[in-house]
């Protein structure tokens, strides 16, 4: 496996600034990959069979996904990252991103990675399970790594980045 970027500030791609749409079609997810972007945060990404009309395609973090598609090793840790989800939600998607590239989780260890959850207690692995399906930025934070849990890419696309890093 190809090795990334280094996570230094050297290294860090960041957002452009701007508020658009960029998409990109990739030939190995057989649909496109899209990402929102508002002020200097990444605020959806998603792999939608067709892009938004309006969609530009020239975008330093679609450079970066297509590289990790085919075989680039990132973990995107340096992207910053906009969460409009509810508290209980960011925490757990919080716990997710840190999961390393090549490596997975189950949701009771993503449990017990977030503050104030239990894994032994079946609403908090709900809250986990509903964070997951509720990430506005699948990949960025990795959702396929969690193994027993569901991902807010499409199955397909998530056995395809499962696969990317060996999982």
């Amino acid at each position: 496996m190809l090795k990334g970027r280094p996570a230094d500030s050297d290294s860090m791609e960041a957002p452009t600034g701007d508020a658009g749409i960029y998409a990109r079609e990739s030939s190995y997810l057989d649909r496109y990959v899209q990402l929102g972007e508002a002020g200097d945060r990444i605020i959806s990404l998603s792999f939608p069979s067709q892009p938004e009309a309006d969609a530009g395609e020239d975008h330093a973090l679609l450079d970066r996904i297509d590289e990790y598609l085919q075989g680039v090793e990132d973990d995107f840790t340096d992207v910053t990252v906009g969460l409009t989800v509810p508290t209980d939600q960011r925490t757990v998607l919080e716990a997710v991103r840190e999961i390393p590239y090549g490596e997975d989780a189950s949701v009771a260890q993503v449990a017990r990675m977030t503050p104030d959850l239990d894994d032994d207690d079946e609403d908090d692995l709900a809250q986990v399970r509903e964070a997951l399906a509720a990430n506005p930025v699948p990949l960025l934070i990795p959702d396929h790594r969690v193994r027993d849990g569901p991902s807010a890419a499409p199955p397909p696309v998530e056995q395809k980045l499962r696969a990317i890093e060996g999982l």
